[in-house]
């Protein structure tokens, strides 16, 4: 990864590994710190080199000014100032420049300091945060009252796979968690655990672990198999906000990012709580899970195809332990008015919550 890093920075990269290493900038916090830090260090080095440099040149002077006084054998002061007025001048500019660069380089060092000193002010009023919380805790612990629950990182959707409590969503939105929660709008809630990851397609399998889940009841919604058309009038459901947001656009790939033939890409505007969501087409047909967009093109999203999706899961009884999944089988959006669509629809459509 520092290769890759160091490669960017030094605009090594073809246009075409740029454009994937900025959009993986876009979605990973932890690589843009790393571009920032090296990108800093490279330049603390460098202007310590130029000192280095101005360093070099002085002690050259004064070596130079020593042997030819030693040359020479008058003693007058004058004929000294004389002859190496021009030198000392030189020497007393290079000084100079050499004090303003210093002064110029503290301050550019500086920078990161500040930006520490933020991070830890942050982190600070992070930590002060869990401590109240704690302290609610304990002080509450003996009560019948609910305990307070952690602060959740918001992260992203996820949507029903089966009446038996399968779900699906982007591995990124729930990776690195300890614990995820899903919500819809309804205020459903429940405990789920990731049971499987393909992390090459940006796809995660979730199951429901909770004792309060009897199950979701018959799917509104079937998943397509054959290819959708160009064109075609696509829609989504998801939480790019607390709120369930609607988005509607059209299929304007056969293929994803840089040819990805497993994804569509779709015009639809997103945000990146979106990942996870279903990708629907006009009647109601589940053809696709939203898995992000590129960087620098508004409009410009992909989303993982059902196809290859049913193949993930058919792939499951032998890959895992987990029960067999029963898919719907119909489709009762079909005929349906687009609101009336997403009102059978919303049920099934989670916020997910990670835990970390």
């Amino acid at each position: 990864m520092y290769e890759q890093i160091e490669r960017y920075l030094a605009g090594k990269m073809v246009a075409d590994e740029k454009a994937a290493f900025e959009a993986l900038l876009l979605t990973d916090n932890r690589l843009a710190e790393q571009v920032q830090e090296h990108r800093t260090l490279l330049r603390s080095m460098q202007h310590y080199g130029q000192r280095q440099e101005l360093r070099s040149k002085l002690n050259s002077i004064h070596t130079q000014m020593g042997k030819d006084q030693e040359a020479r054998v008058i003693p007058l002061w004058n004929a000294f100032w004389k002859r190496h007025t021009q030198t000392m001048a030189v020497a007393a500019s290079v000084s100079l420049l050499s004090v303003f660069g210093t002064l110029w380089s503290v301050q550019q060092l500086k920078e990161p300091v500040q930006q520490q000193a933020d991070r830890y002010v942050a982190l600070r009023r992070e930590v002060d945060k869990l401590k109240k919380a704690q302290s609610a805790i304990i002080n509450d612990i003996n009560s019948t009252a609910k305990p307070v629950p952690r602060p959740a990182r918001f992260s992203g959707t996820g949507f029903a796979l089966s009446a038996n409590g399968y779900l699906v969503t982007s591995s990124h939105v729930v990776e690195g968690a300890d614990s995820i929660m899903i919500e819809n709008e309804a205020g459903a809630k429940y405990k789920v655990n990731e049971v499987y990851r393909d992390q090459a397609h940006d796809l995660s399998i979730l199951k429901i672990e909770d004792p309060a889940f009897t199950g979701f009841g018959k799917l509104p919604y079937t998943f397509k198999t054959a290819e959708s058309d160009l064109g075609e009038m696509v829609y989504t459901l998801g939480y790019p906000r607390e709120d369930v947001v609607f988005g509607e656009g059209s299929l304007s790939s056969n293929s994803g990012f840089e040819g990805d033939t497993t994804a569509y890409q779709i015009s639809i505007p997103l945000n990146p709580g979106n990942s996870g969501g279903p990708l629907l087409d006009d009647k109601g047909n589940l053809i696709g899970v939203i898995s992000g967009k590129q960087a620098g093109q508004e409009g410009a999203a992909f989303a993982i195809k059902s196809a290859y999706l049913l193949q993930i899961l058919s792939e499951l009884p032998t890959a895992t332990t987990l029960l067999p999944l029963s898919l719907p089988k119909t489709n009762t959006l079909t005929g349906s008015s687009r609101p009336q669509q997403l009102k059978k629809l919303r049920d099934f459509v989670f916020v997910v919550k990670v835990y970390n």
